[in-house]
């Protein structure tokens, strides 16, 4: 089995962890600012190689509706890109709250805010592919749902009684 690449898009930096080779484990492995299409091209040709990758998976920034946003096809359209330099597979999944989830990790540690900024890329990502590693690395993308909030929980909750 190869590795998985797990990339958090943005449209200045590219978070990345890669798994170890049983799929089981994401690290972080770096943040990734975005140049031009050909400086770009190289970088990714160089990390798969690098890191032995045989496929790919990109957060897919879908709103807490389950809806994908201009940002969500902004992700699709490079990922369909990277997937046409590197000629490997590219799959999507939900990343969700990655990157909260990840600022509250580096502010619990206590990183101060300027070093926050590249190292919460790479720290969403690592969060995104650990949760694609533990779906089993699925190929097919599941639906994205909406989240409840608080109170459709507690509306459900006085249903259900």
């Amino acid at each position: 089995m190869g590795r998985v690449l797990g990339l958090d898009f943005g449209l200045k930096r590219i978070g990345a962890a890669v798994s170890d080779p049983g799929r089981s484990i994401a690290t972080p492995l770096e943040t990734h600012e975005r140049r031009d299409q050909a400086q770009d091209a190289r970088h990714y040709r160089k990390l798969v190689e690098d890191e032995e990758v045989e496929r790919i998976v990109i957060g897919l920034p879908v709103h807490t509706s389950g809806r994908e946003g201009e940002i969500a096809a902004k992700a699709r359209a490079w990922g369909a890109w990277l997937g046409s330099v590197t000629g490997l597979p590219v799959f999507y999944h939900d990343e969700r709250y990655s990157s909260a989830l990840a600022d509250e990790v580096l502010i619990g540690s206590g990183v101060k805010r300027q070093k926050r900024k590249g190292l919460r890329d790479m720290l969403a990502a690592r969060i995104l592919l650990q949760d694609y590693l533990d779906a089993g690395c699925p190929e097919t993308e599941a639906p994205s749902r909406p989240i409840a909030d608080r109170e459709d929980e507690e509306d459900a909750e006085s249903a259900e009684s």
